[in-house]
């Protein structure tokens, strides 16, 4: 399909290619000229006073490279696409060599990964050829939000510990990575008043054992169990089947100080893992959660 809505844009750059090249041939049939006996006239051009140009003709072999470089440009645009939305003759587009290089790489590498298809993540993670392979997909496509080290960094949860928003066993890895999750937080701040965050987040803060004002935090315990509680469970310790984190346990996506805690409950949080199951594929998912399982377990050798 043209990247242009417009037939008249399609027919422009045809117009304009075509000049071009009639041109081109204009100047260099124009020069295809050959050296005549006699005296070289000077161009009429004169530089500092005294210096000029003799009218010489081209040198042949430099002629014959701008008749080649105009050859060239005309096949090309006769197999490949750039005349306007002509496809060219062999049909090329990026979409399908693109297509190709995938298919070539799959029936490639395909089997390699397919041996793992039946085994168990734990036994996927206990061989360490499929904990390189899985290493080599996650410094590709994971290292971008949560670090080489899987440490994670501000907004993008830590995968090397023991602390999981939707759970943290095979299945729910395998989860994650095949269909993507987006977690959110709804903005509050309007439901509970400036004051209102404040006492919330002093009792969020309290619950970890955080500096905090104790009579803010007390105020702030009703707030958040008519509030917050239906997320983050009565006791603040999360709840995995909604991606709402524990906060007790001292571990944070966003940052625990005060100010960091009213933005998040003014403004809310929207946070978005995107879904590798399609691009991927069923084997390369299965190795890459069994390297991730294997980054907070210690599966038997």
């Amino acid at each position: 399909m043209a990247d242009f809505v417009s037939g008249f844009w399609n027919g422009w750059v045809m117009v304009i290619v075509a000049l071009s090249l009639v041109f081109l041939l204009f100047v260099l049939m124009s020069n295809n000229k050959k050296p005549e006996p006699g005296p070289v006239d000077l161009h009429g051009h004169v530089w500092d006073e005294d210096i000029a140009e003799y009218n010489n003709p081209l040198p042949r072999w430099w002629l014959y490279l701008f008749w080649a470089t105009l050859i060239f440009a005309v096949v090309y645009l006769a197999l490949y696409p750039g005349f306007g939305n002509f496809r060219g003759v062999l049909g090329w587009t990026s979409v399908g060599q693109y297509q190709t290089e995938v298919s070539d790489a799959d029936d490639r590498f395909g089997p390699i990964f397919a041996k793992y298809r039946e085994q168990d993540v734990p036994a996927v993670a206990a061989d360490p050829d499929a904990i390189a392979m899985g290493s080599r997909l996650f410094q590709t496509y994971c290292v971008q939000c949560h670090g080489s080290d899987a440490g994670g960094s501000r907004g993008f949860p830590r995968l090397s510990d023991d602390v999981w928003l939707y759970g943290g066993s095979p299945e729910a890895i395998e989860t994650t990575v095949t269909n993507g999750r987006v977690g959110v937080m709804p903005p509050l701040g309007a439901a509970l008043g400036p004051e209102g965050v404040r006492n919330v987040a002093h009792y969020v803060r309290s619950l970890n054992g955080l500096a905090h004002d104790s009579l803010r935090a007390q105020r702030g315990v009703d707030l958040f169990q008519a509030n917050c509680a239906v997320c983050h469970g009565a006791e603040a310790q999360g709840n995995p089947a909604m991606g709402a984190p524990n906060l007790t346990d001292n571990t944070w996506l966003w940052g625990s100080s005060e100010a960091t805690i009213v933005e998040t409950i003014t403004q809310g949080r929207q946070n978005r893992m995107p879904a590798f199951g399609e691009f991927l594929g069923e084997d390369k998912v299965h190795v890459l959660t069994a390297y991730v399982w294997s980054l907070s377990n210690k599966p038997a050798q």
